[in-house]
């Protein structure tokens, strides 16, 4: 779909818990955002008002005009602060909107700080429960340092922002169904043509596939197509989390939404033969590396073994409701 078809159907539609600090979200920091001009350390642009805040934990989009305010996602409460005061043009302006993608603490954590200054947040009808189960699960238990959304949706959400001038922006959000959680939603600021898609994408490395928290890889590689078929051919993709190496990172095209639809695709294959090989799951989740898929590996934090029982599982249960 091109993008003058895209914003003629978007325009008859009327239109999150916490993972703690732990080690596994610490390592999979964002990828550094490229130096911008005039922008603080960690601060990129990208085009219109819109750019991407990278630090520790999922990729924060932001727009900043002089007609609105808009953040994606929140990472954790310090790296939080350094975005809450770096963003463009803010002063003591007052944001409209935050927008959560999914529940994970490394997109959340940080809403307590944001909350004072903005107008709403915004997340997927599932997002609430699922992270007050996480902050529950915590070790200790995180129940009092949540602040979850207010504004919540069922499929599609829109917002439009700023006046007439050339900073205004409309916000569209959207819940293709369960994949990395059963609340992720893809985030498009339409006139920029930038789509945020949160966890959705790991470019080119292991993704956390959160099965507690409703995930399906299944429905994920739906997901992935439903949107490399829905957003303009031209937009830029923000990914939750990127690979460092050179040629990678946390923005890019539509081919990485289905380079990353056939890494899951590759996963549940590799798990299917393997089962039928009659290797049980202890087996199965011994493997270091997804043939196919050298990139993906990263040796300080290799999360296949964890994708591979999660795909075995989730096999099972397909098999045995057959």
């Amino acid at each position: 779909m091109n993008r003058r078809h895209f914003l003629r159907a978007s325009s008859a539609v009327a239109l999150l818990g916490l993972f703690s600090r732990s080690r596994l979200f610490s390592q999979i920091s964002a990828t550094p955002a490229p130096a911008s001009p005039a922008l603080p350390a960690g601060f990129a642009a990208l085009r219109r008002n819109v750019g991407i805040f990278t630090a520790r934990g999922g990729t924060i989009g932001w727009l900043a005009s002089p007609d609105a305010l808009a953040v994606v996602d929140t990472q954790f409460p310090d790296t939080a602060a350094t975005c809450l005061a770096g963003i463009p043009q803010r002063g003591a302006r007052r944001i409209d909107v935050l927008v959560n993608t999914h529940h994970h603490g490394d997109h959340t954590a940080g809403n307590p700080v944001f909350r004072p200054v903005v107008e709403k947040i915004v997340a997927h009808k599932n997002a609430p429960a699922l992270q007050r189960a996480a902050a529950a699960r915590a070790t200790p238990p995180a129940l009092d340092r949540q602040v979850y959304a207010d504004t919540l949706f069922d499929d599609t959400w829109k917002l439009e922002l700023g006046g007439a001038r050339s900073g205004s922006e409309t916000l569209h959000a959207r819940h293709f169904g369960p994949a990395h959680t059963g609340g992720d939603i893809i985030v498009l600021f339409e006139k920029a043509n930038i789509v945020h898609m949160g966890d959705l994408v790991f470019n080119r490395i292991h993704p956390v596939i959160d099965r507690v928290g409703g995930a399906s890889i299944a429905n994920w590689i739906t997901v992935l197509e439903s949107a490399a078929k829905t957003y303009p051919a031209d937009a830029i993709y923000i990914f939750g989390h990127g690979n460092p190496a050179p040629r990678f990172g946390v923005t890019g095209k539509r081919g990485d939404l289905l380079a990353m639809r056939d890494y899951l695709t590759a996963l549940l294959d590799y798990t299917r033969r393997q089962i039928a090989a009659g290797k049980k799951r202890e087996e199965i989740v011994t493997a270091q590396n997804l043939p196919g898929f050298d990139d993906y590996h990263d040796p300080r934090s290799n999360r296949l073994p964890a994708g591979l029982g999660v795909a075995y599982d989730e096999l099972a249960i397909t098999a045995s409701a057959g």
